[in-house]
C-alpha cells in the first residue's frame, strides 16, 4: 500500500511539473524574435550589413559563421574582428539563437530547419523561404529600394523590435504588404 501511495505521489509531482513547465513556457513566450541588445554585435556587424537578430538562425549556424576562417571570407568580404570581440559576439549569437529562444517566430524558424542542415544565410531557412515565396522580382530584385531579400529592413518596418508581422511590412514604392493586390 505504501509503495502505491509513493508511486502516485511521484507521478503527481512529475505531471504537475510538466503542467507548470508548459504554463510558464507559454506565459513567457514572446511573439516575433528577440531584438538585438548587444552593442558590440551591432557596432561590429552593422558596419557592413543589418545586424540580424540571432533568433533567425540556430546555434550551429552562428557557430559556423563565426569561425575565424569563415570570417576571412564572410560572403565575399573580410569580417575583421579582434579574437576577443569575435568570441563575445559568438557567445551572444549562440545564447540567443533560434533553438534557444523563447520567441514564437524563432521557434517556428528552428522547427523548419532539418537537424542535419546548417544554413549560413537567413534566406536559406525553410520558414523564411516559405514566407517570402509570394515576393516577386517586382517587389524585390527590380525594386531599387530593396534589391535583395537580405535587405530585410527595407520592408520590415518593425524589425528593430523583432516584429515581422505582415501588417508591418511596407514595400518601398508599393505600399503595405497586407494592402497589395498583386495580379
Amino acid at each position: 500500500m505504501m509503495k502505491r501511495i509513493l508511486l502516485l505521489a511521484v507521478l503527481m509531482m512529475f505531471s504537475q511539473q510538466a503542467l507548470a513547465e508548459s504554463f510558464f513556457t507559454n506565459l513567457f513566450r514572446f511573439k516575433g524574435v528577440a531584438p538585438v541588445k548587444n552593442d558590440l554585435y551591432e557596432e561590429g556587424c552593422a558596419e557592413c550589413h543589418y545586424a540580424y537578430q540571432p533568433g533567425l538562425l540556430p546555434k550551429r549556424s552562428w557557430e559556423k559563421l563565426m569561425l575565424a576562417d569563415e570570417l576571412e571570407d564572410h560572403f565575399g568580404e573580410v569580417a575583421d574582428l579582434e579574437e576577443e570581440d569575435r568570441i563575445e559576439i559568438l557567445n551572444f549569437l549562440v545564447e540567443n539563437a533560434a533553438d534557444t529562444s523563447f520567441y514564437k517566430r524563432s521557434s517556428k524558424i528552428n522547427r523548419s530547419i532539418p537537424d542535419d542542415a546548417t544554413p549560413l544565410r537567413i534566406t536559406e531557412v525553410p520558414y523564411i523561404k516559405r514566407k517570402h515565396k509570394p515576393m516577386t522580382d517586382k517587389y524585390v530584385k527590380n525594386n531599387p529600394k530593396v534589391k535583395s531579400l537580405i535587405n530585410c529592413n527595407a520592408c520590415h518596418r518593425e524589425i528593430d523590435k523583432g516584429i515581422f508581422d505582415d501588417d508591418t511590412i511596407l514595400i518601398p514604392n508599393y505600399g503595405y504588404w497586407s494592402e497589395l493586390d498583386d495580379d
